[in-house]
């Protein structure tokens, strides 16, 4: 089993796992393009606000433990993770373990909806069954992966982390608040899967920007003209 992880050694790792699959033409992933894909606004619980010089240390800390690796570029170092030969762990295993880096605690359903541009889970007893394998798992092969958490009052399902970051607090969650009637969980879950996309597309975008060296819109270069 390897070390603990830092929150940020996870957000960097899951957002890694998380561009591999949905944006692999931007896969390898160049440090500015890694940040912005950490500080998005969409499908990350909590945001975070990590500077270049933390998402870097972090991308150390994972390197030490051959969890990541950086290919020389041409210009900049282009970093990959090696999650699932490092963790030994089938390919199932390692997406929803990327999710609950990226989104926090969340239910086999919210899971199987979230993977959908990962992985398609044929249903929810396939997520349940790879969550409960990992929760099962043996100390000989390293100890468990996920623990299910208390059922809150009113919840109907429980709900999942992962132990990645150390042992997580097991009190019961507050009940969820109840979804209004206009906003239908497939309607919730298409505006989730359209944010995801908006932002990789950014992440392409702050990557190609990073490659040809130019500035932010709106910030010139000292040496253009008003």
């Amino acid at each position: 089993m390897i070390s603990p992880l830092t929150l940020a050694e996870a957000r960097v790792l899951g957002t890694l796992m998380e561009k591999a699959r949905t944006v692999p033409d931007s896969y390898p992933m160049t440090l500015n393009a890694l940040v912005a894909g950490c500080n998005q606004k969409s499908s990350r619980d909590p945001i975070t606000n990590l500077t270049e010089s933390q998402v870097q240390e972090a991308l150390d800390g994972l390197k030490g433990r051959s969890l990541a690796f950086t290919g020389r570029g041409t210009r900049v170092d282009r970093w990959e993770h090696n999650f699932q030969r490092a963790m030994v762990v089938p390919e199932q295993s390692a997406v929803l373990l990327g999710l609950l880096m990226l989104r926090g605690p969340q239910t086999a359903g919210e899971l199987r909806i979230h993977s959908e541009r990962w992985y398609r889970f044929a249903d929810i007893s396939s997520v349940e069954g790879f969550l409960e394998e990992m929760r099962d798992r043996s100390e000989e092969k390293g100890g468990p992966l996920v623990v299910q958490l208390p059922r809150g009052s009113g919840a109907r399902e429980t709900r999942w982390a992962h132990l990645l970051c150390g042992p997580v607090e097991m009190a019961a969650e507050p009940a969820p608040a109840a979804a209004s009637p206009a906003t239908p969980m497939g309607l919730a879950a298409r505006v989730s899967v359209l944010e995801e996309e908006v932002a990789s597309l950014r992440a392409v975008v702050e990557d190609l920007r990073s490659q040809l060296g130019l500035s932010q819109p709106g910030h010139p270069e000292p040496n253009d003209r008003a």
